[in-house]
């Protein structure tokens, strides 16, 4: 009884692990790989759409991206900001910081539920994974579906669920100069480099999961005797 019920437990949390760390994954992408940023620089004309040079584009947005992610002291570079929108990035790191926490500790459940599962309980955690592949995919898809019928509406919704109450994030260029080189195109491109990044890994996990239930039945079979 207590084995089974371990057993339970291990598979619950093994597909929650993986549910999170292919969400997680797929949302830092586009934070950490700031290479997906520079080549959008030219792709989206930024220079000659803002009147600012290549290299203050990406002075200013690698200084907000060390503050977002290394911890560093807030600024834009040459381009000018306001108390307001530090405030809205003091949010924003809250929520970056999250991902990276809830990737760190999903990277490490799972790591110990393979553990357990291979020295203690002797368990196939390969349903498990198909079962986190195939959960991982909803929210992103609907997301993706609502974005792709009415993006500013859902861009709107999506910011007024992550900071209820508060209107900061809505920026005035003359006031707060890095939005004029984050437009709305960019942050289309950053949902769908999400989008695509779980469902390629949902669907390894989905297809490594079933794929390996198959090999364990094939190799179960008896053989024929003649």
């Amino acid at each position: 009884m207590m084995k089974k019920l371990a057993e339970r437990i291990i598979a619950i949390v093994f597909a929650a692990a993986v549910m999170f760390f292919i969400l997680t994954f797929s949302i830092g992408l586009p934070i950490y790989c700031r290479s997906f940023y520079y080549a959008q620089v030219d792709s989206l004309e930024l220079p000659e759409q803002t009147g600012f040079s290549d290299s203050v584009i990406r002075e200013a947005y690698d200084e907000l991206l060390d503050y977002l992610t290394r911890g560093r002291d807030f600024g834009t570079g040459a381009l000018y900001w306001s108390e307001s929108g530090k405030a809205h990035f003091e949010d924003c790191k809250i929520l970056f910081d999250l991902d990276r926490n809830v990737l760190f500790v999903s990277a490490a459940a799972i790591a110990v539920c393979v553990l357990l599962s291979v020295f203690c309980t002797k368990q196939d955690l390969r349903k498990s994974l198909a079962i986190g592949g195939l959960l991982s995919v909803g929210i992103p898809l609907c997301l993706g579906i609502i974005a792709f019928c009415d993006f500013d509406r859902a861009f709107s919704l999506f910011h007024s669920l992550l900071f209820p109450g508060k209107t900061n994030w809505v920026f005035d260029p003359l006031y707060d100069q890095i939005i004029l080189i984050l437009p709305e195109r960019f942050f289309m491109n950053c949902g769908l480099l999400i989008l695509c990044s779980v469902l390629v890994l949902a669907a390894v996990a989905v297809v490594s999961g079933l794929s390996g239930k198959r090999r364990k039945r094939n190799g179960s079979l008896p053989e024929t005797q003649h």
